[in-house]
């Protein structure tokens, strides 16, 4: 049930803005609505206000906005309120409308996302060496060592991490050319990154350099009681350095009431701090939360969580842009495509975790369907703009039989596309 309605409210959403961006700049032309619809098929609820239809159908993959004479078919008396009554100007403002409302409803929602700050991974924003390589991995295999330095895929530098991730996630069994400074000599591996989980996402095998980090020191504890602190890096535990935090979480709990002594680092000092754990062996603790890695806690103002919004949106968007490039050449593969089941599997596992991941979503999600209609394909808003701006140039309208067929041809490349998303997501569940 928290599947359904996570679902039903992100899409609720994304659809309403969209649709309203339409309705308003409609209305603010003096254009007559004739219907606005969340879903499509048969209407479920509706009203009637100043001359407009509101209802909620019953299919909810979709809505759309019914305006006076909208297309030559429609009964038409050349009236000034009628939609083709307007400029090529006016009618470009309502088609841009929608997209721009999913981008600005992106943005909107990471803003609030943003400002409540989080514990950001140190390692996302660093250059990428390796600390780790999985045993069996395609890494392991091509001969990808722990301190070798990824300096580029196929050409594209990688100064972080984020960077080497956003170049290898959409490239499952696809082969990648990956520069490498080994020991300050430059190396050069092709790689066939492998698939992992459902969504088939490229992975290396490889991982950080990570240490863990003391997040939340619980008061009463052993561990506030001997001086750890928020922020200390677990350099070693006992003498045994290089520890990840589950190895250093079993330690704790098999250690029972016995001192522990910490290596810590504290403000670019190094401190040795004895904490004995509370309860027996395999159950002993010292009262703190550990991170897998160095974190730094990111609190931006609401100016400073636009300005990051913004820019993540825009990364995301190049992103966006590459992934959809790559599946016109073959290095996209068509698998990772996303339908309403996956989307809507996504929904519930994010408001599992809670509203903020849920909002989080739903600002990825937005980007997405905005991005998309602003595709030159017909049908779409794009591919109306698309026609706009053709007649433009031509200064003269195509023919009618000329859009017939080329919108024949956009909605054949969007049931195709439907078809391929709703397979995919039928064989992940089969998977």
């Amino acid at each position: 049930m928290t599947t359904i309605l996570a679902f039903l409210f992100v899409l609720g959403v994304l659809i309403f803005v969209h649709e309203l961006g339409h309705f308003l700049v409609a209305r603010w032309y003096g254009v007559r609505v004739i219907t606005f619809s969340l879903g499509f098929g048969p209407k479920i609820l509706k009203f009637t206000r100043g001359g407009t239809e509101y209802c909620v159908s019953a299919v909810p993959l979709g809505g759309y906005v019914k305006l006076a004479g909208e297309t030559a078919q429609d009964e038409r008396a050349g009236a000034p309120d009628e939609f083709l009554s307007k400029s090529k100007w006016v009618r470009f403002q309502v088609y841009l409308a929608g997209p721009i409302m999913n981008l600005g409803l992106a943005v909107i929602v990471l803003t609030f996302v943003l400002a409540r700050g989080a514990d950001v991974p140190v390692w996302m924003k660093s250059a990428p060496v390796i600390g780790a390589v999985v045993e069996g991995s395609v890494a392991q295999k091509v001969g990808l060592q722990t301190g070798d330095r990824i300096l580029a895929v196929d050409g594209s530098d990688t100064p972080t991490w984020d960077a080497l991730n956003m170049a290898v996630l959409p490239k499952a069994n696809r082969e990648l050319a990956l520069a490498i400074d080994r020991g300050g000599q430059r190396m050069d591996i092709r790689v066939v990154p492998d698939s992992e989980t459902k969504y088939e996402l490229g992975t290396l095998g490889i991982g950080p350099v990570l240490r863990p980090e003391v997040l939340m020191v619980h008061p009463g504890t052993p561990a506030e009681r001997a001086g750890l602190k928020r922020g200390d890096v677990l350099m070693a535990v006992d003498g045994q350095s290089g520890l990840r935090r589950a190895s250093v979480i079993d330690y704790i709990r098999g250690r029972g009431p016995q001192p522990i002594l910490f290596r810590v680092e504290r403000e670019d000092r190094v401190e040795e701090i004895t904490v004995t754990p509370e309860g027996d062996a395999g159950s002993s603790t010292v009262g703190v939360s550990i991170s897998e890695g160095e974190v730094e806690r990111v609190d931006p103002t609401l100016v400073e969580a636009f300005r990051l919004s913004v820019q993540q949106n825009w990364e995301s968007t190049v992103l966006i842009g590459k992934t959809l490039g790559g599946l016109f050449v073959g290095e996209t593969p068509v698998r990772q495509l996303m339908g309403p089941v996956a989307i809507a599997e996504l929904s519930g596992n994010a408001a599992s975790l809670g509203l903020i991941y849920l909002l989080e979503l739903m600002a990825m999600i937005s980007l997405n369907l905005g991005l998309l209609n602003l595709m030159p394909v017909p049908v779409l808003d794009g591919g109306q703009i698309a026609i706009l701006g053709i007649e433009g140039l031509a200064r003269r309208d195509m023919s009618m039989r000329v859009k017939e067929r080329i919108l024949m041809v956009g909605a054949a490349l969007i049931v195709l596309l439907m078809v391929t998303v709703i397979y995919n997501d039928i064989a992940r569940l089969l998977r």
